[in-house]
């Protein structure tokens, strides 16, 4: 029997006691400038919200929370490579990274973390481009690339044709009883999180198939 795909959330923490978390987060730290302390409560709701679902979409999956903001979505690129290399040094399978930076200055950085991802037989998941800007680490090499695209059903990836990095995925979180989806929360961070847990179910079943082939085949064709 295959081992439980684990999934790493880089965000605000959850809220372990909120209605839409569905199971028990399975572990997680937060990681501050002055290090990495235990505990991952959310005060934003942002984590929790990608959370949730990423638990519903995939089930089987081992989720765990790494918390890199607090009072604001905002944090530092030391933080992320911490983050990250916690991933790692902790056998994440996928690293969900709600977040990005449009900053070159951190190029290098994020190109030698990723080589370690890679190297590691992980997938790293992140934001493409927010407002037609590339960011980073989601617009690198080696980076599962998301964009958000609102035509996209819940269950839904496409792979953009001509570039198998560039995926797009729905924007919502899940759906509030009573509210209308286009008045709910939206972003890409949501479609980052579509993606991740669609991965996570196709290599529960193939973890040997490379990413790239496990969602092009996974894929609904679309044009651009």
């Amino acid at each position: 029997m295959s081992k439980p795909v684990r999934i790493a959330i880089l965000d605000s923490g959850v809220a372990v006691n909120h209605a839409h978390i569905s199971r028990p987060v399975s572990g997680g730290v937060t990681i501050t400038s002055d290090g990495i302390s235990e505990g991952y409560a959310d005060m934003l709701g942002h984590g929790t919200a990608v959370c949730a679902l990423i638990q519903a979409m995939a089930p089987e999956a081992q989720v765990f929370s790494v918390k890199v903001f607090d009072r604001r979505l905002a944090t530092t690129a030391s933080i992320v490579m911490r983050a990250i290399e916690w991933c790692l040094e902790n056998s994440m399978d996928i690293v969900n990274l709600s977040l990005g930076t449009a900053n070159s200055d951190h190029r290098q950085q994020f190109a030698a973390v990723v080589d370690r991802v890679c190297v590691a037989g992980a997938v790293l998941v992140s934001a493409y481009e927010v407002n037609d800007t590339l960011m980073l680490p989601g617009s690198m090499r080696g980076v599962v690339g998301v964009v958000e695209d609102t035509a996209c059903e819940r269950e839904e990836v496409r792979v953009l044709p001509g570039d198998p990095r560039r995926v797009t995925a729905c924007p919502y979180p899940l759906d509030i009883a009573g509210v209308p989806r286009e008045r709910n929360l939206r972003g890409v961070s949501f479609s980052v999180a579509h993606v991740s847990a669609r991965l996570a179910c196709l290599r529960a079943n193939d973890a040997r198939t490379p990413w790239e082939e496990l969602l092009r085949g996974a894929s609904v064709a679309t044009a651009v």
